[in-house]
């Protein structure tokens, strides 16, 4: 059968119309369905944690079902690349950090997703500089004269949440500057490691304050520096890297919300609400603060500023880790 032109291209029209109609009819109902938070941190773990306080006021917000999902393995790149290739219908978010969004990006040269084309800025969460920690037996009380212990004695256990994962990268940062030489011991998240370290089976320990200072305060371990220029608001008595004779090694670690690329703009603006919404509860409030995360302020809880975080990143960090050589398979 044939079709004059004029009937063909109206048929052709209407065909391609269908799922743009069908496509603005499905973000007009969103959220009709559960969504699910990837994590790709191991559960008990900073970023798990933070998810989990989210998606529990996130669902009252959306008036739908909010679940996590820890997709472990691969220093956090496996589960960053199950999200990148889910469909981009608002049901599947992102709930990561700087490792997966910066790190991996200039380390892993066949990384499995791009950090910045396969996905859609929705919302930064909270920051924390990273604390340094020991075992409670390590014969040393300050954090220059642990610099030189480990100096001393090369080989020294540092535990890293994976292979590739930022705590690894600023281990090897660490070793760029000072010299010393660390045996890498790889786990699935920062928990799982710091019950090792509370148990004297590993050395040294990079992580968030929220789970080590608890930890230092009971004795647990010993924890010698902030990587940052300040103390710590709720944990004073840390000294800075300033302070021990290492400026400039700062290391922080930051969270924020991010959709599969081509996620319809409307259900972006429903989910970066809901998220502010969340980030304005003062329980939610003060669960991050018991983890020693600071809360971006509200005017950088926006898909532009979360781009923006992660452009600078990209620009500050990828020479660094060029420079050093630092790359993964």
């Amino acid at each position: 059968m044939r079709f004059p032109r004029r009937r063909f291209l109206q048929l052709t029209s209407a065909a391609v119309a269908l799922p743009g109609l069908s496509r603005s009819a499905w973000t007009q109902t969103f959220p009709s369905r559960p969504i699910t938070i990837v994590v790709a941190y191991a559960a008990g773990g900073t970023t798990d944690i933070i998810a989990r306080v989210m998606a529990e006021r996130m669902r009252v917000t959306l008036g739908q079902t909010v679940v996590v999902e820890n997709v472990t393995g691969a220093g956090g790149t496996l589960g960053a690349a199950r999200a990148a290739r889910a469909a981009p219908d608002g049901t599947t978010i992102c709930l990561s950090q700087n490792g997966t969004h910066v790190i991996a990006g200039a380390t892993y040269p066949k990384l499995p997703y791009d950090p910045v084309a396969d996905f859609e800025p929705v919302s930064l969460i909270s920051i924390s500089p990273f604390v340094i920690s020991a075992r409670k037996d390590a014969p040393v009380s300050d954090f220059k004269s642990l610099l030189e212990w480990l100096k001393a004695n090369p080989g020294r256990t540092y535990a890293t949440t994976g292979h590739g994962t930022i705590t690894h990268i600023f281990g090897l940062m660490l070793e760029n500057i000072t010299g010393i030489r660390f045996q890498y011991v790889p786990y699935r998240g920062t928990n799982p490691a710091m019950q090792d370290l509370i148990a004297g089976q590993i050395d040294i320990l990079m992580s968030d304050p929220g789970l080590a200072v608890p930890q230092g305060r009971n004795g647990s371990v010993k924890i010698f520096a902030v990587a940052d220029s300040k103390r710590l608001s709720f944990a004073p008595d840390i000294a800075t890297v300033e302070e021990g004779g290492l400026p400039g090694y700062h290391v922080a670690l930051w969270h924020g919300v991010w959709l599969p690329k081509g996620t319809p703009k409307p259900i972006v603006e429903k989910l970066n609400a809901a998220v502010v919404d969340a980030l304005a509860d003062p329980t939610v409030r003060g669960k991050l603060a018991e983890l020693g995360q600071e809360i971006y302020p509200r005017e950088r809880q926006t898909p532009e500023a979360l781009a923006a975080q992660q452009k600078a990143e990209i620009g500050k960090w990828y020479p660094i880790i060029k420079a050093a050589d630092i790359k993964l398979e």
